[in-house]
């Protein structure tokens, strides 16, 4: 393929991944009637307030997405020295792939194009390392938040609660393990036949030290107090009567069921609408105000970040290296 070839097709793949983008966002804004009790509800309440709440919730979205950055970099660092606002870019771009594919997988590309090509691949692997802190974290949390609901909520014998209680620990005692000796997957995939030709690309694995690794988990620790801090004060501007803790219980449940179902960034909404209901109707009767509250959350976390990162996809360079 020759170089007129490749810029053709690099424009043609970055049109195609912008008019994906607003097309889906559009569809999914233009009658999100969600957003629209969100805008009602607010109208009721203190101008001041909102102002000051929504400000603050806008201002953590770019640290919740600075924080990623920062992970970013320091993942790839074994990799590829890459600068502080290129790992930015790389991350507000994936957000603008992950809009439309399922699962967000179309982040991990958004991402690494920003690598040299031959460690792109690496990329991905390195990237996948800071999910899966980010999935222990929810993991751990939402489990503890659910065992204290199944407590609360539902009458359970109380053998049968201490042997919940009892696996519950083992399961957030096993992530914790197997996270911080990411190294023993690079052992276990090297014993696969089919995967043997790609060692060379696992390899990365076991090049984090338990001291990067929290490093890595830090970082993810300080991204789920930022959104946890959002959902607190949109739900709590909505409705104040609601307590702190069994607040935050509820909203750890949320984040856990939403990682464990499959989805799509646009109809994830839906997904987490669903979600938070059903579990606030337990400690709240205000359901408009929770769907309200969880859309709000949507537009601000993702759809705008996604905007934003339209802006970045046109640097991509799909068949060579992209310059700091």
């Amino acid at each position: 393929m020759n170089q007129k070839q490749k810029k053709f097709f690099s424009i043609f793949f970055k049109a195609g991944i912008l008019l994906l983008a607003f097309g889906f966002i559009y569809y999914k804004l233009s009658d999100n009637q969600n957003i629209t009790r969100f805008k009602t509800l607010t109208l009721q309440l203190d101008t001041a307030k909102v102002s000051l709440v929504l400000g603050i919730v806008f201002l953590l979205m770019f640290l919740n997405w600075f924080l990623e950055s920062l992970k970013w970099k320091f993942l790839v660092q074994r990799i590829e020295k890459i600068s502080t606002w290129k790992a930015v870019e790389s991350v507000f771009c994936g957000l603008t792939w992950a809009i439309f594919t399922p699962n967000r997988i179309g982040e991990y590309g958004g991402r690494v194009f920003f690598l040299s090509p031959r460690r792109r691949i690496m990329g991905v692997i390195a990237m996948g390392v800071g999910a899966f802190s980010q999935m222990v974290i929810t993991n751990i949390l939402g489990s503890l938040a659910i065992l204290w609901f199944i407590g609360r909520f539902v009458e359970l014998n109380i053998l049968l609660y201490y042997s919940l209680s009892f696996l519950v620990v083992i399961f957030c005692g096993s992530f914790l393990l197997f996270y911080f000796n990411i190294r023993w997957l690079d052992g276990l995939l090297s014993r696969i036949s089919f995967i043997k030709p790609y060692q060379r690309f696992f390899g990365i694995l076991a090049r984090y030290k338990k001291r990067e690794l929290l490093q890595v988990f830090i970082y993810s620790f300080s991204r789920f107090a930022v959104f946890t801090t959002q959902y607190f004060l949109i739900i709590h501007l909505l409705i104040p009567e609601i307590q702190l803790f069994e607040m935050l219980m509820m909203i750890f449940i949320l984040f856990f069921v939403q990682s464990a179902l499959p989805s799509l960034d646009l109809l994830d909404v839906g997904v987490r609408s669903m979600t938070a209901t059903y579990f606030f109707a337990f400690i709240t009767s205000h359901e408009i105000a929770i769907m309200a509250a969880t859309a709000f959350i949507w537009l601000i976390n993702l759809i705008i970040p996604a905007i934003l990162g339209s802006v970045f996809v046109l640097k991509l360079n799909f068949f060579g290296t992209n310059r700091n």
